[in-house]
């Protein structure tokens, strides 16, 4: 075998990104090639053919070695990544494996041939003069296409006024993922079930109760393993998160039967030499828990959490499929018991007339350590005008904090908030 280093491209590879891949053990021994750009791949209605071709053309005119093809980002890049993999020898699971994840219809489908673990659920007919919500689904409950990102055109409704205020909303934004969509649907043989549904359809769920938690892992040699479970704490009152945080304080038998549920899933759905994490609801006073959605990939979020904890980014469980090593992670081996990913939100929309620069983001991290910070919007900008929002609130930053208990983290996070200093107006206060 050839001790030469391998050479991955990575799809959508970004700032943010970078540092927890160059810090997985072993990237120093491998030649990390971007492939696409993050805002190639997630701004406006893109066009997956022409992705595919700019992606080829940079990897045809690549003269040394494919040998591998990654990405860590939804729909377009995780259908990318099975689609040039299958072109050039890689391994990836298979396309129909990433759909069937990504299309939340056909992935309810799917959910209920092997388990119960989930809400009822159904179509809403778009095209309908008077759309309604499906038989046997009851307020309150969730509105959503079945391919977005990050939440957005997602909409809780608890009447029919607000059910035909989000279906209004759905019909006008839909195609700017479902459109491409429909192309990798198009690439498939699709079973009688899915045979009419596209990719511009909107489904109705009942609304889950309870914490909300991650579970993450990979299928490697036939076997699914679970890495990592970690919590989604919400605002007070609020469905948009405040934080996630690992490792997960669910009681060890809850953590067990969401693994059991993950496993027996990804293994229905055929999911292959590759990573994912599953979004679940565990709700303590009925003790029911029920898969909210399934991700074709890891969390890009969490990676900073799994160095904090484990000593190593959940990248490395990617790179390492896609190169036929070792997955595992090392358990438990970082600087600090506990760590948290928080979203620094405001819930109107507002302009920014000032942000920190780089030297001083510097400062505050070397100054609290512990702690990474990255800023969403630039300055000056509306926070409304800076993309993948969800329905409710607008991310200002995303702080990263380690440490050994929940007060740590919290106190990190406080003192990371007040050193920012973000200059912030809302509408009313701007000048027309």
């Amino acid at each position: 075998m050839s001790n030469r280093p391998p050479n991955v491209f990575v799809l959508g590879l970004d700032e943010a990104n970078l540092p927890a891949l160059r810090a997985v053990p072993g990237t120093d021994r491998m030649n990390l090639h971007p492939l696409l750009s993050a805002t190639e791949l997630q701004s406006g209605e893109v066009h997956v053919p022409d992705l595919i071709d700019r992606a080829c053309t940079v990897l045809d005119g690549f003269e040394g070695s494919i040998d591998a093809i990654v990405g860590y980002w939804d729909f377009p890049a995780s259908t990318l990544v099975s689609l040039l993999s299958e072109r050039y020898g890689t391994r990836a699971t298979s396309l129909e494996s990433v759909v069937k994840c990504e299309h939340k219809y056909w992935s309810r489908l799917v959910q209920q041939e092997v388990v119960t673990e989930h809400p009822r659920f159904g179509r809403v007919d778009l095209t309908a003069e008077n759309p309604s919500p499906p038989d046997g689904v009851r307020f309150p409950m969730w509105l959503k296409p079945a391919l977005s990102y990050s939440s957005e055109l997602a909409y809780g409704v608890g009447d029919m006024t607000e059910f035909r205020e989000a279906v209004d909303a759905i019909k006008a934004g839909i195609h700017r993922v479902g459109r491409p969509f429909e192309y990798i649907l198009d690439q498939l043989d699709l079973p009688p079930e899915m045979a009419d549904v596209g990719g511009q359809v909107c489904l109705a769920e009942e609304t889950l109760n309870g914490v909300q938690v991650a579970v993450e892992g990979y299928a490697h040699d036939g076997e699914i393993t679970v890495y990592g479970v970690l919590d989604s704490i919400n605002y007070p009152d609020s469905t948009s998160f405040l934080r996630h945080q690992y490792p997960s304080a669910l009681p060890e038998p809850v953590q067990q039967r969401l693994r059991s549920v993950a496993e027996r899933v990804m293994r229905h759905i055929g999911w292959s030499e590759a990573t994912f994490s599953i979004e679940f609801f565990h709700d303590p006073a009925t003790d029911r828990t029920a898969i909210l959605e399934i991700n074709p990939r890891h969390s890009q979020s969490h990676a900073e959490l799994f160095t904090y904890v484990d000593g190593a980014a959940n990248h490395h469980s990617m790179l390492a499929l896609a190169l036929g090593r070792d997955p595992a992670l090392p358990r438990r081996k970082g600087p600090y018991t506990l760590a948290a990913k928080w979203y620094y939100r405001w819930f109107t929309d507002g302009v920014v007339h000032r942000v920190p620069s780089d030297e001083e983001i510097a400062r505050i991290e070397r100054e609290i350590p512990g702690v990474r910070i990255d800023l969403v919007p630039d300055e000056p900008q509306h926070l409304s005008d800076s993309g993948h929002q969800d329905s409710y609130s607008y991310e200002v930053a995303h702080i990263f904090t380690g440490g050994d208990s929940e007060e740590e983290l919290r106190e990190k996070y406080d003192r990371c908030v007040a050193a920012l200093s973000l200059g912030l107006d809302t509408p009313a206060e701007t000048p027309s």
